[in-house]
């Protein structure tokens, strides 16, 4: 068996008609969902996009978080440092 057996899984013409048939019946079932492949495509790009969508609505209000706590925080280090560095 090569290598390239090895990694399909089988002869390669073995394993293009497994995919063929394997194919037809998965678009079949699809079909009579009344999925398209278009629809499908669409669906997944929207998904990913909503996924990046929160991700980046995320990555804002962690931001903003930051921002809002560096307010406090950065004047509190600095007047420490500077008191520190007097002594």
């Amino acid at each position: 068996m090569s290598s390239l057996d090895r990694w399909l899984g089988g002869s390669p013409l073995g394993v293009l008609l497994r995919l063929i048939v394997l194919s037809l019946i998965v678009g079949v079932i699809l079909h009579a969902l009344g999925l398209t492949p278009l629809s499908l495509l669409r669906s997944v790009a929207h998904s990913i996009e909503s996924l990046f969508g929160f991700g980046w609505d995320a990555v804002e209000d962690i931001g903003r978080y930051v921002l809002t706590g560096a307010v406090i925080v950065i004047p509190i280090w600095l007047i420490t440092r500077l008191a520190s560095a007097r002594r």
